[in-house]
């Protein structure tokens, strides 16, 4: 065997090796992106879960103080003290946001609902709404 076909040898052995590693370190990028990928899908239900117990701990809240006339240490009482004066606000102001998000929500959802086709008979324009500027308008 010549020296040439030794060094041709050892270059394909070497040449196997690197693409052999390469081809491992590409399988294991992929296993990580797919564990990272479970892992924030993970946390983010996690996060979703705990945002919606604690609106209904909020909703909650807000009915006893509000509906049933307890003061927020009434409320925590009530509990058996496993919460804080802090946390009940925190737990209202949770289901107060809410609350205002799904009203601005349906708020946005109706006025899309009643807004006039722009095809629409100018009789059916008002004295007001001729008037009123288009920034105004709802």
């Amino acid at each position: 065997m010549g020296k040439q076909t030794i060094k041709q040898e050892a270059r394909r052995a070497a040449l196997d090796a690197q693409s052999k590693r390469r081809e491992e370190r590409a399988e294991r990028e992929r296993r990580l992106e797919r564990l990272a990928i479970e892992v924030l899908v993970a946390v983010r239900e996690r996060e979703a879960a705990v945002l919606d117990a604690d609106r209904r701990a909020g909703k909650a809240l807000i009915e006893m103080i509000e509906t049933e006339r307890l003061s927020a240490r009434e409320a925590v009482q009530w509990c058996g003290d496993e919460l804080s004066a802090r946390e009940v606000a925190r737990l209202r102001r949770v289901a107060a946001d809410a609350a205002d998000a799904a009203a601005e929500g349906d708020a946005d959802s109706a006025a899309a609902a009643s807004k006039v086709p722009t095809e629409a008979a100018p009789e059916s324009v008002t004295a007001d709404d001729a008037t009123e500027s288009p920034s105004v308008a709802s």
